[in-house]
């Protein structure tokens, strides 16, 4: 069974039981985190773009663990050059790994490391496991082509941030979710700062009023998928 914990921010850990698939794993410096790098033991690490709060503390858990860190071509040639392991990919490519299949999306959002570097394209990644598909968005703003992502195959969880200012708000957030079709629906990317300041209970109230469902996830929960 595959297992679903939510570290704040846009920060989530998959386990089928054998293989942990961490994403996007902005701990150190996380208001919010609960958790320290050094806690988490992963397998693959998932990076949708450069920002210091997605990149996170991706290079430091892959070489503590041993671990690949999968992005787009320009970011996994920056992990590299920093001593980490990468699977390099780009948009609306898929790969089969041990663990699943990862397939890369578009977003719409920039993508620099926090020393100055272009990180290539900000991507969204379905990440299937277990008979598993969840869909993080990344930092995005909504487009319709999210519409094709659903079609193109059953998303059991999305992870779309409803922060607003530097991504989508409530309102595209929810209009995301009826374009997808998931069977739930997580926000993210919320509350971690003020500008960011969002009510994810008043997200799942719009999603479960088209329809869909939504649930809020506290840092550190987990579900079971």
């Amino acid at each position: 069974m595959l297992r679903l914990t939510y570290y704040g921010h846009a920060a989530f850990l998959l386990n089928d039981g054998k293989f942990s698939v961490i994403i996007d794993p902005f701990l150190e410096g996380n208001p919010v985190a609960q958790v320290k790098p050094a806690d988490v033991k992963a397998d693959y690490v998932v990076v949708t773009h450069a920002h210091g709060d997605h990149l996170g503390d991706a290079i430091p858990i892959a070489q503590r663990c041993n671990a690949t860190i999968i992005a787009v071509n320009e970011l996994a040639e920056y992990v590299a050059s920093k001593g980490a392991k990468a699977h390099n990919m780009h948009i609306g490519g898929a790969v089969t790994l041990p663990f699943g299949r990862v397939k890369l999306t578009i977003a719409h959002h920039g993508s620099v490391t926090p020393d100055g570097v272009y990180g290539g394209s900000p991507a969204g990644a379905l990440i299937t496991m277990d008979g598993k598909t969840v869909y993080h968005t990344g930092d995005t703003g909504l487009f319709y082509d999210m519409k094709l992502i659903g079609e193109s195959q059953p998303v059991d969880v999305m992870l779309c941030p409803i922060g607003d200012n530097y991504t989508m708000g409530l309102e595209d957030a929810v209009k995301s979710v009826e374009l997808v079709r998931p069977r739930l629906a997580v926000p993210m990317h919320y509350n971690t700062w003020p500008v960011i300041a969002a009510d994810p209970n008043e997200f799942v109230r719009r999603v479960s009023a088209t329809g869909f469902n939504g649930k809020m996830m506290k840092v550190g929960e987990s579900l079971e998928l």
